[in-house]
């Protein structure tokens, strides 16, 4: 596996918290996995790691060979430790929390695309793996879309404007088309949200734009509605000149693509299979599951 599409904080990424059991099994702490997939409070985490059993029991293999109930201890004041609980877990009982985990966090959503599309194992089609790319990227976009809003808001843009917030977004990445021309220019009906209708790339592009703009209003403590307003058209400005440095397609230029709403029903019914490496199988106590189907579980 590669690392370089790896969660990360600091120097510490997935692989560098790899441990090695007494049966000679790779396993991660769940404690150290908690603060590098964006989680600050254990019972959080904890929620997170009972829904990934739940999904073990559903794809018929056996919890206890992927989640090992440990304790582990810490540092307290004046040099003292005490024990906490914890969890040894299976690489594969990592991708399921990954996938069990609050999407609205970017550690989370780079855990999701680096274990369920770049790294895994699938039986997928090149179409296939298309439609999972691009539905994940929309859903992201959408979390995004609630956070910028919210950040919009604390910077001052009333309720009101926040179609003229998010239209100066669109102005600055479109080269001054707006919403509405957009539409007109790709043709696509006032019913269709312009996201339901973008590929992969034109997703990215105004991911991105909406996260910058977001990290830029909390990070320059940008205060008042013109000026938050102005704020997204730069940043939209910004990613535009980027992609005509790079020499990529300008996204009012980029065709229109399916809507969503038929990638999703595309996806749904033709079930993909997440087939599992011989030692992922066999999980922390290097046994294999009897319950396991032949050719591995089937992922939702």
């Amino acid at each position: 596996m590669s690392s370089e599409n790896l969660p990360a904080i600091g120097d510490r990424s997935f692989e560098v918290l790899k441990q090695t059991n007494q049966h000679g099994a790779e396993f991660w702490s769940a404690r150290d996995l908690q603060s590098l997939l964006g989680y600050s409070q254990w019972r959080r985490f904890e929620g997170a790691i009972q829904k990934a059993i739940t999904s073990c029991k559903q794809s018929e293999n056996e919890p206890e060979h992927h989640f090992a109930s440990a304790g582990k201890m810490i540092a307290v004041g004046k040099g003292g430790q005490r024990e906490v609980p914890d969890f040894q877990l299976s690489r594969f009982a990592c991708y399921l929390i990954a996938q069990n985990g609050d999407a609205r966090k970017p550690e989370i959503a780079l855990a999701q695309k680096y274990f369920a599309i770049q790294t895994r194992r699938q039986e997928l089609s090149d179409q296939q793996a298309a439609d999972l790319e691009r539905l994940e990227l929309r859903k992201q976009a959408s979390e995004e879309f609630k956070m910028l809003s919210g950040a919009a808001r604390q910077a001052g843009v009333q309720s009101q404007h926040f179609g003229i917030f998010h239209d100066a977004g669109y102005k600055g990445l479109y080269g001054g088309l707006g919403s509405e021309a957009i539409r007109k220019r790709k043709r696509i009906s006032r019913e269709d949200n312009l996201m339901d209708r973008m590929d992969a790339t034109e997703l990215a592009a105004n991911q991105f734009r909406m996260t910058q703009t977001r990290e830029k209003l909390a990070r320059d403590g940008i205060r008042g509605e013109q000026r938050a307003i102005q704020t997204h058209n730069d940043v939209g400005k910004e990613v535009r000149a980027a992609i005509q440095r790079i020499g990529g397609t300008l996204p009012e230029n980029v065709p229109p693509a399916e809507h969503i709403k038929q990638v999703e029903q595309r996806v749904q019914s033709t079930p993909t299979k997440l087939v599992l490496d011989d030692s992922d199988s066999r999980g922390l106590s290097q046994v294999p599951s009897e319950s396991r189907k032949e050719d591995g579980p089937e992922v939702a």
